[in-house]
């Protein structure tokens, strides 16, 4: 293999990366990460960084787990590959998917697989689509999705994504989307609101935008746990059991995308255990193999199945799936990962360490002059930045508040994700992250946002 610094000048000019500005690419090159154990990555340049991010809210059994590397070798030499088309199976996604079923909401009753977050949600569009159709709905195909949601990045999922960013220049979003409020009290509150008006406000909105389209044309609601890449923001208390009362007035599904907050996050294998949400579907990927393997998984319930079903009596196949789904290597890659979550108790844990996490950011950052709101739970975690505490108010977008602490905690050797959206500070680490560990992020932390507000004077 070439060396480290020809494969980092070749990159600038064979890649076009995800999500990144080229002209930073070109300008500085890649950020080549070569090595990685436990809650730690080794770049290019030798540093040693603890990621307080967990890859991209996924690694959450850590990095170098050998039990997984392994694994997976020994699925792939007893059959490298072969599809699950025209009911076609391998024992390895099979017993996956007993494994999660046990583990995921009781209405869940058949899953799914795909190869991402982005796949699993369109995955669900469809789905939710042919469910109607079949019922002789055909109308029901609008889906209500959240401001500041992310759902993937896929011509559909990009259209349920709440964030300009992935609209511009892109004839995006498809008009399929209809949008409602983003459920964060402490921006989008109205002055002397209190959280149960603001959240009754919520509820009534989405009651009037479906009776607006008609119950007639609204097929389903998205919904995120907790939201991620949009600003670790929480719904107001009840929200999710008023939210699902007015949906099932109008039979309209609700799905959890449990992406980020699945397999353990939350201190519970599933965010809709932890905040009361009682979806008819649910998108996964991410933890569920701790990033190992491109994989993800779409649970559904008995009723939607038996839908399904019928329709096949009629049409035959399902007419939907991908090379990939049910891939035996993956498939192992996540029986693995589970046997660490479970054998080391990491779903408890996360519970456990994000209660201290919350604690020690409360401790160092809740007195901060730019601090205005730390949020998240279990082994997540969002820092919100304010220009003015007292007001609210936001920092200028263009001044790139975000960007700066987190590129100045990398100088101090950790690695949090700046939101820029919404002027805040994203942590999710692997959830066998310790508590050195977490002291080392929060003081690295501390010390990035102070070094701001001394540059502001």
């Amino acid at each position: 293999m070439k060396s480290t610094e020809e494969l980092m000048k070749q990159d600038v000019e064979v890649i076009l990366h995800p999500a990144s500005s080229i002209v930073a690419l070109e300008a500085n090159g890649p950020d080549m990460i070569v090595e990685a154990s436990g809650s730690y990555v080794t770049d290019a340049h030798g540093r040693h960084l603890l990621d307080g991010v967990g890859g991209l809210w996924c690694v959450n059994a850590g990095y170098g787990r050998t039990e997984i590397a392994e694994a997976m070798k020994q699925a792939a030499e007893k059959i490298s590959y072969y599809h699950t088309f025209s009911n076609a199976s391998n024992p390895w996604q099979v017993e996956l998917a007993e494994r999660l079923l046990e583990k995921a909401p009781e209405q869940m009753s058949k899953v799914f697989f795909g190869s991402s977050g982005s796949d699993a949600n369109d995955t669900i569009v469809k789905i939710i689509w042919h469910y109607f159709a079949l019922k002789g709905q055909h109308s029901k195909t609008k889906i209500i999705a959240r401001e500041q949601a992310y759902h993937g990045t896929s011509i559909s999922t990009a259209s349920l994504t709440g964030l300009g960013g992935f609209h511009k220049e892109f004839p995006l979003p498809l008009d399929f989307v209809l949008r409602t409020e983003c459920p964060h009290f402490y921006t989008r509150a109205l002055d002397g609101e209190t959280e149960e008006q603001f959240c009754d406000r919520l509820i009534r909105q989405v009651e009037e935008l479906i009776l607006e389209a008609g119950p007639d044309n609204v097929a389903a609601f998205f919904a995120e746990p907790i939201h991620a890449a949009g600003g670790v923001i929480e719904p107001p208390v009840g929200y999710y059991p008023k939210l699902k009362s007015v949906l099932n007035k109008y039979d309209v599904l609700l799905v959890a995308d449990e992406v980020v907050c699945g397999y353990g996050r939350l201190g519970k294998w599933f965010g809709s255990q932890v905040l009361d949400i009682e979806p008819d579907l649910m998108a996964t990927a991410k933890g569920l193999t701790s990033g190992y393997f491109p994989m993800s998984a779409v649970y559904l319930t008995q009723s939607i199945w038996e839908v399904l079903k019928e329709g096949s009596e009629k049409l035959g196949a399902f007419s939907h799936g991908y090379t990939y789904s049910g891939h035996p290597v993956g498939a192992a890659a996540a029986l693995a990962n589970l046997d660490i979550i479970e054998k080391e108790g990491l779903v408890e844990r996360a519970g456990e360490m994000g209660d201290y996490l919350h604690q020690q950011l409360g401790e160092a950052l809740g007195d901060h002059p730019l601090v205005g709101e730390i949020r998240g739970r279990g082994l997540i975690a969002g820092i919100q930045l304010v220009a003015n505490k007292d007001k609210r108010e936001l920092p200028n977008a263009a001044d790139k508040w975000p960007l700066k602490v987190a590129n100045a905690c990398r100088d101090k050797g950790v690695i949090v994700r700046p939101l820029p959206s919404v002027a805040t500070l994203a942590i999710s680490p692997p959830l066998v992250i310790t508590k050195d560990e977490v002291d080392a992020l929060v003081a690295a932390l501390r010390a990035s946002i102070d070094e701001l507000a001394a540059s502001l004077g």
